[in-house]
């Protein structure tokens, strides 16, 4: 077992689901995990190891969570780390496959490995990221989701940011 045997699980798995679909033009999205215990895809290597991997890989996309990359170890509390985050997922995955964001605060400290969701400008992220992703020319068309409580006031404060 271990990190290689997973992936290798991950990849298999996702071969005969797109053997089993052939001829669709659905796409799966691997989201970013907050690496909790034994998850695999907390960070962007794996991810991209996965999609590496996979026959058919232009068939996958990558969905990323803020909320998840953050608790994950990733810094996202500047404009800055915002942006960092973006080259590195050019210069792993690539953007191209970016393909839908999850758009959540943190109720934890990043690197925590704890997935709990917090309203817009009010966990530890802040909102500087947001304000990036709002703003962003080349995100504005990916679609975004929240997954937050408080949805109408976090819709409203994520359009003022745009």
């Amino acid at each position: 077992c271990g990190e290689t045997w997973g992936l290798g699980r991950m990849t298999d798995a996702l071969d005969a689901i797109h053997a089993d679909t052939a001829g669709t033009k659905v796409r799966i999205a691997l989201e970013t995990t907050a690496g909790q215990g034994t998850a695999l895809g907390g960070n962007l290597e794996q991810i991209a190891r996965i999609i590496d991997r996979v026959k058919e890989n232009s068939r996958l996309a990558f969905c990323l969570d803020t909320c998840h990359v953050f608790v994950a170890g990733y810094d996202l509390r500047t404009q800055q780390n915002g942006l960092d985050l973006f080259r590195r997922i050019d210069d792993t995955i690539g953007r191209r496959r970016l393909r839908v964001i999850h758009l959540n605060d943190s109720k934890r400290e990043m690197g925590s490995r704890v997935d709990r969701h917090e309203n817009i400008g009010y966990g530890m992220i802040g909102e500087g990221l947001f304000r990036l992703i709002m703003r962003d020319e080349l995100l504005q068309g990916i679609p975004k989701i929240i997954e937050t409580p408080g949805d109408i006031e976090n819709l409203q404060l994520l359009k003022s940011f745009a």
